[in-house]
C-alpha cells in the first residue's frame, strides 16, 4: 500500500521504474537467447557498459538526495563510490588464489611484487563473500559518520562543507596512491577472475551483474523516494530552504544531516561495489576530485531534486562521454564544461525541469 501511494505521486519515477524493468528483462534475453546474427541482439560489451551506466545514476540518486533534498553540494561522493569498489576488489582478488601471475595461494599478485611476506590484518575476512558485503556498506557509511558528525556539529554550512568534502577524497586519492597502503599502489585492483564461483568472463555472469545492477538501482531509488516523501523528507526539505529557522523550531538539524548524509554514502558503496565487477578494475582514479564533480553535473544536468532526474542525468551525460570520448578524445571536457554552463544559464531545474515545465503549460 505504502509502494502504490508513493508511485502514484511520482508519476515520471513511475514511468522511470517501469521503464528500468523493461530493460532488465529485455536487455539478458536479447544477449543470451538471441544469435549474433540477429539485428535485435544485445552484445555482452554494450550490456556491460549499460550496467555501469545503471551503477552511476544509483550513484547520482545517492547525490541528488544530499544535494537536491538537503541543500549538501557534496563534492566527495566519488570517495563512497571508490570505497565500496575497493572492498568488492579485494573480495574478488581473495578469489584468485593460486591462479594469479606469481600463483601465490594467499598474497595477491601485488604483493607478491612487492615483497611482502603476509597478508595485511584488514585483508582478512575478504574471503567471505557476506563478509564483503557488510563492507561495503559499513565502511563508506563509517567515514560518513565521523566526517558529518564532526562538520555538522561544528556547523560548517555552503561552499566551506563543499571544500572539505572535496579535500576528504583528494587525501583517500593521494593515500591510495602509495604502495605501502596495501590497495595496489596506483595499479589498483585488476585481473579479477570470478564472483561467487561463477566466472566474470561468462555471458551469464554478465547478465546476472546487469540484473543486480538495475535491482539496486530500483531499491536505491525505492528507499529514496520513500524518504523524500516522509516527515523526515519534509524536514530535510525545510533544512535546505530555511536551516536556522527549522533549529529554532526544535529540530536537531545535525542529525537530520548526519543520518541523511550516511544513508546517502552506504548507497554510494554499493553503486561501486556493482561497479567494479563489471569494469574489471579499482583504481584510486576514482577518489579523484573530477569524479566528484562529474556526478554532481549529472544531477543538474538530469534535474536536482527530482531523484528520476539525477538516473536520466547519468545516463545522459555517461553516454555521451562513452560517445565523445571515442569520436573527439581532447574535446570532451570541454564538452562536459560547456553543457554545465549551459544548463546552469538555461536550464536550472535540468533537463526534467524542460519537461515539467511544457507539461504545466498544456
Amino acid at each position: 500500500m505504502i509502494l502504490l501511494k508513493l508511485l502514484k505521486s511520482d508519476r515520471s519515477g513511475t514511468f522511470m521504474l517501469a521503464l528500468l524493468l523493461l530493460t532488465t528483462l529485455v536487455v539478458p534475453i536479447c544477449n543470451l537467447l538471441l544469435p549474433e546474427s540477429s539485428s535485435l541482439h544485445i552484445s555482452t560489451y554494450t550490456m556491460t557498459l549499460l550496467g555501469k551506466y545503471l551503477c552511476y545514476a544509483l550513484l547520482a540518486v545517492a547525490v541528488d538526495l544530499v544535494w537536491g533534498y538537503l541543500g549538501i553540494l557534496s563534492l566527495g561522493h566519488g570517495a563512497f563510490f571508490a570505497l565500496g569498489g575497493y572492498a568488492m576488489g579485494m573480495y574478488l582478488m581473495r578469489q584468485i588464489g593460486s591462479r594469479g601471475t606469481y600463483g601465490h595461494p594467499v598474497l595477491p599478485d601485488f604483493m607478491v611484487f612487492l615483497n611482502w611476506q603476509e597478508l595485511p590484518w584488514f585483508w582478512h575476512g575478504f574471503n567471505w563473500f557476506w563478509f564483503a558485503m557488510l563492507m561495503v556498506v559499513l565502511v563508506p557509511g563509517l567515514l560518513a559518520l565521523v566526517f558529518g558528525w564532526l562538520a555538522f556539529r561544528s556547523r560548517v554550512t555552503g561552499v566551506y562543507l563543499s571544500i572539505m568534502t572535496q579535500a576528504l577524497t583528494y587525501a583517500l586519492l593521494l593515500a591510495f596512491f602509495r604502495n605501502e597502503m596495501g590497495f595496489g599502489g596506483n595499479n589498483g585492483l585488476t585481473d579479477f577472475k570470478d564472483i561467487l564461483g561463477f566466472s566474470l568472463q561468462s555471458d551469464h555472469t554478465r547478465a546476472g551483474l546487469f540484473i543486480a545492477s538495475a535491482t539496486a538501482l530500483g531499491l536505491g531509488y525505492l528507499s529514496c523516494l520513500y524518504i523524500t516523501r516522509s516527515r523526515l523528507g519534509r524536514v530535510c526539505t525545510a533544512i535546505r530552504d530555511q536551516e536556522d529557522r527549522t533549529r529554532f523550531t526544535g529540530y536537531r538539524v545535525e542529525h537530520f544531516k548526519l543520518w541523511i548524509f550516511t544513508f546517502s554514502a552506504m548507497l554510494a558503496g554499493i553503486a561501486g561495489a556493482l561497479y567494479v565487477p563489471q569494469a574489471g578494475i579499482i583504481n584510486p582514479g576514482e577518489f579523484a576530485p573530477l569524479a566528484s564533480i562529474e556526478i554532481v553535473i549529472w544531477v543538474a544536468v538530469g534535474g536536482r531534486a527530482t531523484l528520476y532526474g539525477a538516473v536520466a542525468g547519468a545516463l545522459m551525460v555517461n553516454y555521451a562521454k562513452s560517445y565523445l570520448t571515442a569520436a573527439m578524445p581532447d574535446a570532451w571536457l570541454f564538452a562536459l564544461g560547456g553543457l554545465f554552463v549551459l544548463v546552469t544559464l538555461l536550464l536550472p531545474r535540468g533537463v526534467t525541469g524542460l519537461l515539467r515545465k511544457k507539461e504545466v503549460t498544456r
